[in-house]
């Protein structure tokens, strides 16, 4: 996969460039074209930003260097825009794009984007209902969560299947040595060898901190017959808690 960024500030991106994701991109799983689009201006100061027509208050990001930029990409794949007016990014949405083999994102700064740029993007996408001074945090959040399903960026193939909302429910709590820390001890299932036992109880404990803490997402959940028994345990437990 390649991830083309149009910003206005490249070097903001090097947490992209470290740890599982950097070593991705020197083993060339995947690769990084950050593209600053006040390099695509055509006056002598460089400016990407004018008044808005009819007034009012701060400045807006103009066309012309954003669709140039745009234009000098061999593939642009699909464009996204991160906009606080877009739809909230998810798995499910950086599942799907994790199978594309080109993805540029478009970085907003200021008031935001002349409205003629978003006919210029496949999707406009928000990462939450709050306002960042820029989209490139964002950006990398969803950068980030795209490429690392990527095959070989992760060490255990398994992870991104296990981990949270994969399924549409919260992780199971993890525990490691020691077994026993200052009277604080790992649950004994998880020492006892019966992985058939262990299995339950991971999914049991999934069930619970979804519930306690995100039911909402229990809303669009097709619970089985058996997840239905363990919600009723949970509710229970936790009454007599």
């Amino acid at each position: 996969m390649k991830v083309n960024i149009l910003t206005l500030f490249p070097d903001m991106f090097t947490p992209l460039t470290t740890s599982m994701l950097g070593r991705g991109l020197e083993d060339g799983k995947w690769e990084l074209n950050l593209v600053n689009f006040r390099d695509f201006t055509s006056d002598v100061h460089h400016h990407v930003d004018d008044t808005p027509y009819g007034g009012g208050a701060g400045m807006v990001l103009q066309i012309m260097p954003i669709k140039k930029a745009l234009d000098s990409l061999a593939n642009k794949g699909k464009v996204i825009i991160t906009a606080p007016q877009g739809k909230t990014f998810n798995q499910k949405m950086a599942q799907e794009w994790s199978k594309e083999d080109n993805l540029t994102f478009i970085c907003g700064h200021y008031e935001g984007f002349d409205q003629r740029v978003y006919d210029l993007a496949d999707e406009t996408v928000s990462i939450g209902d709050y306002v960042l001074t820029g989209g490139e945090l964002p950006t990398m959040s969803m950068v980030d969560a795209t490429v690392r399903l990527l095959p070989g960026i992760l060490g255990n193939a398994a992870s991104p299947v296990e981990e949270s909302f994969a399924h549409g429910l919260l992780e199971y709590p993890q525990y490691t040595r020691p077994e026993d820390f200052e009277g604080m001890k790992v649950p004994a299932v998880l020492t006892s060898g019966n992985h058939q036992k262990i299995d339950e109880w991971r999914h049991k404990e999934s069930l619970r901190a979804t519930y306690l803490h995100r039911p909402d997402l229990l809303e669009n959940y097709e619970l089985s017959s058996q997840e239905k028994i363990m919600l009723e345990e949970i509710k229970q437990e936790d009454t007599n808690a």
